[in-house]
């Protein structure tokens, strides 16, 4: 393993044949205050189908429990789900409703007991078509109080955002967009893929579906899935407010999600698939790092290397440790922890 990562733990949150679905896909992960770790994600017979829900499992200091749907609102595809726990306690849940991406919108419930039970859902922006708040990646708590969510546009050139909220969640306001200087016709963007998605997928073209993190006080930067086989970003020096235009990287991206966590100390983890090709595979997935706030990065443990499909991945970090998730052939759910070596 890495230098700068000591594997506490690999396990599957539940094994692939015994899961009460035929898919899973997209996880999302929140350590409690009390220690608990909450994991999300979508499921059902296929991606876009109508039975699609929002499944939830816990982990205490032994084991996962039995994953439980906590939604599925309408006879609709349910898509993303994002986990939030606010300094009250309160627990946020997140999910896109719709089986048209482009015009899916955010419902939301809240718990008041760590994940045992749900209100009923609320739409996050009541009104919004296309996906106000998190569309995949974590929220994040800035330095100076207010919440800030990764969001994005699928419907022709893909656009990027960032939504904020100062009271909490109540309200979200969105930033400036940010997107590529690239031209789209209608045409498909992959052909021949092996790439379970929905094939509505297949058509657009530019960024989506930002993890953010700050670097100082009001600085504030993203990292970028797109079709242009690199990973870009964009920065903002007024909390989110505005961004500059997007710039790539220069690391490679299959057009598949990707994850990045600030530790404690500074560094930054990335979680993705190195692969460059537009709707490419989505192995390996690795772990690379960062010492310079993402001017360059190193790579530091490879996950998953062997074929099938490893993707979508969830990080966090808190009070040492680096806890991932994602997708494991989309018949389970992987999960690592790290301790962070000083």
């Amino acid at each position: 393993m890495g230098k700068y990562l000591k594997t506490i733990r690999k396990e599957l949150i539940f094994q692939t044949d015994s899961a009460p679905f035929n898919i899973c896909h997209a996880s999302n992960i929140c350590i409690l205050d009390n220690g608990t770790v909450l994991a999300a994600w979508f499921a059902g017979t296929m991606e876009g189908a109508d039975d699609i829900g929002i499944w939830l499992s816990k982990r205490d200091e032994s084991s996962w429990s039995k994953p439980l749907l906590v939604a599925h609102d309408i006879e609709e595809s349910h898509w993303n789900p994002v986990i939030f726990q606010k300094e009250t306690g309160e627990v946020m849940l997140f999910y896109k409703v719709g089986n048209n991406i482009k015009d899916w919108y955010t419902n939301v419930r809240i718990s008041d007991d760590r994940g045992a039970t749900w209100s009923d859902p609320k739409e996050l922006v009541p009104g919004d078509r296309g996906g106000r708040g998190p569309v995949r990646c974590k929220v994040v708590r800035l330095s100076d109080g207010s919440m800030i969510a990764g969001a994005s546009m699928e419907d022709g050139i893909w656009t990027a955002f960032a939504d904020r909220s100062m009271d909490g969640g109540r309200t979200w306001k969105l930033s400036d967009p940010v997107s590529l200087d690239v031209s789209y016709n209608g045409e498909h963007t992959a052909v021949d893929s092996e790439i379970e998605v929905s094939s509505q997928s297949f058509y657009g073209r530019g960024v989506i579906q930002p993890t953010i993190w700050e670097s100082s006080e009001g600085h504030i930067h993203m990292l970028l899935r797109s079709t242009e086989e690199e990973i870009y970003r964009s920065d903002s020096d007024d909390f989110g407010v505005a961004w500059c235009k997007a710039y790539s990287t220069g690391l490679p991206n299959n057009n598949s999600g990707i994850d990045v966590v600030k530790c404690k100390n500074g560094m930054l983890v990335l979680c993705s698939n190195p692969v460059r090709k537009n709707w490419g595979p989505r192995s390996p997935i690795t772990l690379q790092v960062s010492l310079d706030n993402g001017k360059s990065w190193q790579e530091e443990v490879v996950l998953e290397d062997s074929k099938g499909e490893f993707s979508y991945p969830a990080i966090i970090e808190r009070d040492g440790r680096v806890l991932v998730s994602y997708t494991y052939n989309r018949k389970s759910i992987a999960y690592w922890e790290f301790q962070v070596e000083e």
